[in-house]
């Protein structure tokens, strides 16, 4: 029992106990027998703050929703010796009807507010400030509407917090980035403040600034929702739309550039695709991951004709994708950088932190970019996160035995000389490789289950590595390299790999998260792979790395972009946000 309950308790029975002393010795007083005992001692009944297990466990059983975090309620609750929380004095705490609005609010979190209005708490909190004095009915009210409170916290912070989707437990979406553990129990307390936090529980405040830009979008395009959207370019019988043509098509064009701007269409220049147009387009085709050729057509009218009902879908899946990062990006334990990979994107991203403090709070800056290949459609490259251990210069690339059958296989059956051409050798799987003869493996009855060796690709110019390779080790066998197709990266559209990240300027990141080893000089890094003989490099602090899936997001710049769902992850994740 609460120290202080249990004072009160004991002072009140020696009252009692006086008082009915008293009154059994006076028998010419009036008998109050008829009085219950609160009357007799001034008071209407002792003050109850606090709840049970036993109660809690009732309230919540039939109500599915609150159910669901029954070891929430039960772990904040004990914490605090079953003491109510919303209550001071017996009045409602002002975090309450903060957190009301905060409901009713959800909508622009792109969250529904009914799923989280399970109990009429409003209806609940008046009643209870109408009622006088603090009789059994109005404490038993008070008990209740403090479950239900934080009942109902629960409910929406887990959503808000970590996600409406548990990716974990949906096996048809891919993401095994380190998910956000979050302890909603202790975001309430410092709500109501009873202990601090960097984090802005107290604001029922989001975690990630990439978040929150994306939630200014949704609301943007929401207006232009209810002012009707867009409309579809038709360009009829003209395969392409580009500078000099004129026409009402070009209007539409305007149109759709220009959905949150008047535009006076009187004026015979709106009708004309002039060098401003061409500009417009170009921005939108950056924004969109397309060739920036000014030209409207093919793609870029495809991307042009996205309703805004379907943008708006977009940007609330990748909303709730921001809800699975984990609040800190970067463990205390490691170097206060990270490397980001956006699929979709096909970019890398570098972030740190420039005073290096693992116990500083703040959104880390950008520090450099490169492009990026990525896995083709049937080679996906998955979405997880892990830490960087080694840089590898002048790598061998051993084959996953997946390309081995599917690929080395029907190489070797057509062209015996196929492993040679190509700088290969087959080695036995041990501490120190022994050769294996490429004339005595049954090429036809390899398979990638039966094949007991390893084929590797010696370092040098034709190695599909390049020049070097970073690891993190993973259950995929994904990591970052360098390649020789270095052509690739002037597509627009880079999945071309079987899995693993191909990087455009793979010696720049080398360089990057080498440049705390003294040792490693530029000179000896290049001398080194100049050599041709595989080097390891172990790094004094590991680097925390993302392989990411974002369709939208928003730029330093305020931009909001949009890129293809290149594996069919948002498809997947939109049948369980939606469905």
């Amino acid at each position: 029992m609460n120290p202080c309950i249990y004072k009160r308790t004991i002072l009140s029975l020696a009252a009692l106990f006086m008082l009915l002393a008293f009154t059994g010795c006076n028998k010419n007083k009036k008998d109050d027998g008829d009085k219950k005992i609160g009357d007799i001692l001034g008071i209407s009944a002792l003050p109850q703050t606090t709840t049970d297990s036993l109660f809690i466990r009732n309230y919540i059983s039939d109500k599915a929703a609150f159910k669901q975090h029954a070891d929430l309620m039960y772990l904040f609750y004990g914490d605090r010796d079953y003491e109510l929380a919303w209550f001071r004095d017996n009045k409602i705490v002002p975090e309450a009807e903060k957190f009301l609005t905060t409901i009713d609010d959800s909508k622009r979190e792109g969250l529904d507010p009914k799923k989280y209005q399970i109990v009429d708490l409003k209806n609940m909190i008046k009643r209870y400030d109408d009622m006088r004095g603090r009789d059994s009915a109005r404490l038993k009210l008070q008990e209740e509407i403090d479950v239900a409170l934080t009942a109902s916290y629960f409910n929406y912070a887990s959503d808000f917090y970590r996600g409406r989707v548990n990716p974990a437990e949906v096996g048809s979406i891919d993401w095994n980035v380190k998910r956000n553990k979050i302890k909603l129990n202790k975001a309430l307390q410092t709500i109501l403040q009873e202990r601090e936090s960097t984090y802005p529980y107290y604001e029922f405040e989001a975690l990630h600034k990439g978040y929150t830009d994306l939630r200014d979008v949704l609301q943007r395009y929401r207006k232009l929702q209810d002012a009707g959207g867009w409309h579809k370019i038709e360009l009829a019988n003209k395969k392409m739309l580009q500078k000099g043509d004129t026409g009402q098509v070009v209007i539409q064009l305007r149109k759709r550039l220009n959905p949150e701007q008047p535009l006076n269409l009187k004026d015979a220049k709106m009708r004309v695709f002039d060098d401003g147009l061409v500009a417009q387009v170009k921005k939108f085709q950056l924004l969109h991951g397309l060739d920036q050729d000014g030209k409207v057509g093919g793609n870029t009218l495809r991307m042009m004709n996205v309703s805004v009902d379907d943008r708006i879908q977009q940007i609330m899946m990748n909303m709730e994708r921001w809800r699975w990062i984990p609040k800190r990006l970067v463990p205390k334990s490691l170097d206060q950088k990270y490397i980001w990979v956006n699929i979709p994107e096909y970019k890398l991203y570098i972030y740190e932190d420039p005073d290096n403090d693992p116990e500083a709070e703040r959104e880390y800056k950008k520090v450099y970019e490169m492009r990026v290949i990525v896995g083709k459609e049937l080679n996906s490259t998955p979405i997880f996160s892990d830490k960087m251990e080694y840089v590898v210069l002048a790598p061998y690339w051993n084959v996953p035995n997946s390309i081995v059958e599917g690929e080395i296989k029907p190489a070797m059956l057509r062209d015996p000389g196929y492993l040679d051409r190509n700088n290969m050798e087959i080695v036995t799987k041990e501490r120190n490789p022994k050769p294996i003869s490429a004339s005595d493996i049954d090429w036809a009855s390899v398979t990638q289950k039966n094949f007991q060796y390893m084929v590797r690709q010696r370092p040098g110019a034709k190695n599909s590595l390049g020049d070097v390779k970073f690891l993190f080790p993973n259950e995929y066998n994904v990591y970052l390299h360098d390649t020789p197709a270095d052509a690739l990266f002037s597509q627009t559209e880079r999945g071309f790999s079987h899995g693993c990240v191909r990087l455009e300027k793979p010696l720049d990141l080398a360089k990057y998260v080498l440049k705390d080893m003294p040792e490693w000089t530029d000179q000896r890094i290049n001398e080194t792979i100049a050599g041709g003989e595989e080097t390891w490099i172990t790094l004094p602090k590991k680097i925390q790395v993302y392989l990411v899936y974002f369709t939208s997001w928003v730029d330093d710049e305020g931009n909001v972009h949009f890129r293809d769902d290149i594996y069919g992850h948002d498809k997947k994740l939109a049948n369980e946000f939606f469905g």
